[in-house]
């Protein structure tokens, strides 16, 4: 495992620290009218190559935030989400929201509509993505036949995902809730790949979340639909066979892959410090991405 570098979490008055992610920190709420319901706190760090950065992006947690309270509106109607309310302390307003505590499953929907990323690792060494047969012939940003639903286990802080057959889901958590957790990955990425497109924005691939209520709702949880969890490409630029532009933390990859950094990869060392441009890149580049899905600004 790699070592992520998480720093403490701020302990906020009226809540008990439960978790931190690489991006979220989780509290329980413990008085007044949410008591037991969670407080999810999105914060500004970045993650790449298994680490989190020493660097943070200004205002990241609040654009996640705000971006995922909006998909999670355009699709009131789809799915329920475990949002409860926007009321939260003012120590990490506009960045947090308090939510339903679930019981969790265990697994990362993803849905592609296209390939790239592992999906296209997995093509190119066995023809498939998680067991599913692809045609021939498709380069990096081909458009699929048709969107699939390509599993990964949720692996621990500073492991990698690793892509899964729906045989592995079933296994799981069996089938029936395995054929639900499929059918609304792919609902979900079918209405959202709708609306970016005519903000003339590609959602090239998702990762959602689900877990249960005790009436055995699945809900739709964690984060939605954002540039961390989600390949956004400008349709205008999109060009299958080679890498696509993107609204998502590219730019810092490629940065740290790149010879300005004096970063190597296979060392095991942390990365260096980002520089103050690649900062305002990469936070120009969810803000834009924010502000064309959503219309608003930020």
């Amino acid at each position: 495992m790699a070592d992520f570098n998480i720093p403490d979490a701020p302990a906020i008055a009226g809540t008990t620290h439960l978790h931190s992610g690489k991006v979220r920190d989780l509290y329980r709420i413990d008085a007044g009218e949410h008591a037991g319901r969670l407080l999810m706190v999105a914060s500004d760090r970045i993650s790449a190559y298994d680490f989190v950065l020493d660097t943070t992006i200004p205002d990241k947690g609040e654009i996640l935030t705000r971006m995922s309270s909006w998909w999670f509106d355009q699709l009131a109607d789809l799915v329920p989400n475990h949002v409860v309310s926007l009321d939260v302390p003012a120590e990490v307003a506009g960045r947090a929201v308090v939510c339903e505590s679930l019981d969790m499953f265990g697994v990362e929907c993803v849905a592609r509509g296209y390939l790239t990323g592992s999906g296209l690792l997995d093509y190119r060494s066995a023809g498939e993505v998680c067991g599913i047969p692809l045609p021939s012939g498709l380069e990096d940003g081909s458009l699929l036949p048709e969107p699939i639903f390509t599993p990964a286990t949720k692996a621990a802080v500073g492991d990698h995902d690793e892509n899964v057959s729906f045989d592995a889901v079933v296994s799981a958590v069996g089938r029936s809730t395995a054929d639900e957790l499929r059918d609304l990955t792919l609902a979900v990425y079918a209405q959202a790949h709708e609306v970016a497109r005519e903000r003339g924005i590609i959602l090239a691939d998702t990762k959602l979340e689900f877990g249960r209520r005790p009436d055995d709702t699945i809900v739709l949880a964690d984060e939605v639909l954002t540039p961390d969890s989600s390949r956004f490409w400008p349709a205008a630029d999109w060009q299958p066979g080679r890498a696509q532009a993107s609204y998502d933390k590219q730019i810092v990859r490629d940065w740290l892959t790149s010879p300005e950094s004096g970063w190597d990869r296979s060392s095991g060392d942390a990365p260096p410090p980002l520089p103050q441009a690649v900062v305002d890149r990469t936070r120009a580049r969810y803000v834009e991405a924010y502000e064309l899905l959503t219309g608003e600004r930020f």
